[in-house]
């Protein structure tokens, strides 16, 4: 069950994010993807700013977008 909650909590980031910073979604492949790596910048920011915001599944997605958003704008940036 942890796996199949992993790969819809990342789906789930993955697309809001690419609602957030594009206005659409990547596909279900790379909204996965983006939502597992922006799970992972989420959880390392916030334990390196002090917030724990991880408890429960809708904390769990929204450390996920909002890493996911942090990826998607640094990625941004080498893309101009």
């Amino acid at each position: 069950m942890g796996l199949l909650f992993s790969i819809i909590v990342g789906a789930v980031a993955g697309w809001l994010a690419g609602k957030i910073m594009r206005g659409g979604g990547f596909g279900f492949l790379i909204n996965l993807l983006l939502g597992l790596v922006g799970g992972a910048v989420g959880g390392w920011l916030f334990t390196l700013l002090g917030i724990d915001w991880s408890n429960g599944w809708i904390g769990q997605i929204g450390t996920a977008v909002v890493g996911a958003v942090v990826v998607l704008w640094v990625a941004s940036l080498f893309k101009k």
